[in-house]
């Protein structure tokens, strides 16, 4: 009779979460799952039938994980400012699971940061478009100019190559969120790229 399994699915995965948390994706493997759980590499295998699974599995706990960040956005008394912030939280606190979700490539792509932008969007659009009273294509164009910016910091942020505090990162997301809002409100065609662009620069620069 074989013996009895002593870790869970759950453990396992959460196991080889921490080792992505603590040494990188690059670190999983069976052996570090293993010396993190205490046991031979034997009883991955029985839930798993390769390493390609072990990580597909990591992927999703990570994803989770930053899911929650994102929900805690969103009850926020501005949802898509707290969303802002608790993406920039998320880079701030798990940076490696970052690098996963958002730096790495992904099969037949060059990351998985397109992907992981449209689920964040499909979470977030609909308050966007209560709050800002915008329609879908307007509130899609300003989720992603501001989701750009965000990510920018976020990614330097996890690269240690970051110059700003929270504070001036709060500062940097607020001011791209209203010159982008105001841009939608204001600029006939801009969200759908229609606008003018050199009559708009020409006027601006007119202005003192």
């Amino acid at each position: 009779m074989p013996p009895a399994v002593k870790f869970t699915k759950e453990e396992i995965v959460n196991a080889a979460l921490q080792v992505v948390r603590n040494k990188g994706a690059a670190a999983l493997t069976t052996r570090q799952i293993a010396a993190e759980l205490g046991v031979s590499t034997r009883p991955i295998f029985t839930y798993f039938q390769n390493m390609q699974q072990v990580q597909e599995a990591v992927r999703q706990a990570a994803q989770n994980l930053y899911h929650s960040y994102i929900q805690k956005g969103m009850a926020q008394e501005h949802p898509f400012a707290g969303v802002g912030e608790q993406y920039i939280r998320f880079a701030m606190d798990e940076p490696e699971l970052y690098r996963l979700l958002f730096l790495s490539a992904a099969p037949g792509s060059t990351s998985w940061a397109a992907e992981e932008m449209q689920r964040t969007q499909d979470m977030v659009l609909d308050s966007i478009r209560q709050i800002y009273r915008m329609d879908e294509e307007t509130a899609k164009r300003y989720f992603r100019d501001v989701w750009l910016v965000t990510h920018s910091l976020a990614s330097l942020i996890v690269t240690k190559s970051c110059p700003y505090t929270l504070e001036e990162i709060r500062t940097i997301l607020a001011s791209v969120s209203i010159s982008i809002c105001k841009a939608c409100k204001e600029i006939p065609g801009f969200a759908a790229n229609r606008m003018d662009r050199d009559a708009l620069f020409h006027a601006l620069i007119e202005k003192e």
